[in-house]
């Protein structure tokens, strides 16, 4: 009985280790609210994003439909922080399994973690009209108004 108790204890820790992972991949099979990831290959506009402490310098911005976007993601602040684009609800949900898993690495399209000093660059094509949000979904970051708005026309 002892062996079916460590086999049950083992699978269960496996099963915990893998749910923020597997929390996060469910974005890649249903598609992105906000659009869908670029074409390096078509024309694209570049905006910087600055992310300090606590805000997006620009907090705001505005794209056609169909758009493509580079955008280069420069941490100027002292901690790490994120760039998550999705709807409001999306970014809501997700910040909710990013306070049980604060060290969630992100490996999609739409979003990234950046370390003090560091740079990255998403490629991103506005398929869709409405009102986005990219956050930083780190635990606090948001609700101490760390969030921005991409409008879509």
């Amino acid at each position: 009985m002892k062996t079916a108790t460590s086999l049950v204890a083992a699978a269960a820790a496996v099963l915990l280790a893998l749910a923020p992972a597997h929390a996060h991949e469910q974005h890649g099979t249903r598609g992105y609210a906000a659009g869908e990831p670029g074409d390096p290959k078509q024309p694209s506009r570049t905006v910087e994003v600055l992310l300090s402490e606590m805000e997006f310098t620009p907090a705001r911005i505005e794209v056609k439909r169909g758009e493509q976007i580079r955008f280069v993601l420069r941490n100027t602040g002292k901690e790490d922080h994120e760039f998550l684009l999705a709807t409001k609800a999306e970014n809501l949900k997700h910040a909710a399994v990013m306070k049980k898993h604060p060290h969630m690495e992100h490996d999609e399209p739409n979003g990234a973690r950046l370390a003090p000093g560091k740079t990255a660059e998403l490629l991103w094509r506005f398929s869709k009209q409405g009102t986005f949000e990219y956050s930083c979904l780190i635990p606090d970051h948001r609700e101490f108004g760390m969030t921005g708005h991409v409008t879509v026309k």
